[in-house]
């Protein structure tokens, strides 16, 4: 009884450590555009069954994500400082049991879906498809950010679509510039392990960009912003959004300062404080609207 009792608690830990349950930066970076898409289709508060299902859903696939991505990585990381003790590359949770929490998390996320349209239903499997390439589009695409920028943007049309029941073009637009943000924020990741996926042959931004990436992380926040100001400007007061870009423009200088000496700490750093900029953007959007 004594061995059961103790083994629980380090087994719940193990999975807990999977979704990356105490770094939840993540999948705020995933939730904060899907709610500004949330209050701009509804012109404002969207009501309390849509917010739910949309901060629920987010956290569910994001750990579902972190699942598959784990299980597609765990030969890989391996050989890369930040990852080579994760659960799975660390044998301590099986491909098996990982790959069934992820379908555990999925389906409760589908679940959530199922209340709201037909529209945003039929997105869903479209959501899920692309979650299911990412992992496997770092051997292949040369800035693989560009497919976790369509993954994790994905939530702004189906935000559209839950509210309106369809998905017009202002959703488009802003997904567009958005995925200019997961452009920003992953490529200061990719410079983290920079020299460990040289080494083991992965592709990511922060390779391909070479030289030219700290100007170009500072060049797709701009992009993002100029984006979301442009689609938004005839629809948010222009006074409180104005106010909001003086605090979000200061987040990127700061973000430049960070990873400007590419440094390990900086520039993980510089990732782990994004959530903070797409908050701004969020609360832009919300006070723009009132």
């Amino acid at each position: 009884m004594v061995d059961a009792t103790s083994a629980a608690p380090s087994r719940l830990s193990l999975y807990l450590d999977l979704i990356r349950w105490n770094r939840p930066a993540g999948w705020l970076l995933l939730l904060w555009p899907s709610l500004g898409a949330l209050w701009v289709a509804a012109g404002g508060f969207p009501g309390w069954h849509l917010l739910a299902v949309f901060v629920l859903g987010t956290i569910l696939m994001r750990s579902a994500g972190c699942c598959v991505n784990d299980v597609a990585d765990r030969e890989f990381d391996k050989h890369v400082k930040r990852t080579a003790q994760r659960p799975i590359t660390s044998g301590k949770v099986s491909v098996r049991e990982a790959l069934a929490l992820g379908a555990v998390l999925a389906l409760a996320a589908f679940g959530l879906v199922l209340t709201t349209n037909t529209l945003t239903v039929l997105m869903s499997f479209a959501a899920l498809a692309i979650t299911l390439i990412y992992p496997y589009a770092k051997r292949f695409v040369s800035m693989p950010q560009a497919v976790l920028g369509v993954a994790f943007s994905f939530g702004v049309p189906m935000a559209f679509a839950a509210v309106q029941s369809h998905v017009p073009p202002l959703a488009w637009v802003l997904m567009a510039g958005n995925l200019f943000w997961v452009l920003a924020y992953d490529t200061e990741y990719a410079m983290v392990d920079r020299d460990d996926d040289l080494k083991i042959g992965m592709k990511t931004s922060a390779i391909t960009l070479g030289d030219a990436d700290v100007p170009a992380v500072t060049a797709f926040y701009l992009v993002f912003l100029a984006v979301w100001t442009a689609a938004l400007w005839t629809v948010v007061n222009p006074w409180v959004w104005g106010a909001m870009l003086i605090v979000a423009l200061a987040q990127v200088v700061w973000h430049f300062q960070l990873i400007k000496d590419r440094s390990r700490d900086g520039c993980f750093k510089a990732f782990r404080l994004n959530h903070w900029l797409g908050f701004t953007v969020f609360v832009g959007v919300v006070l723009g609207l009132v």
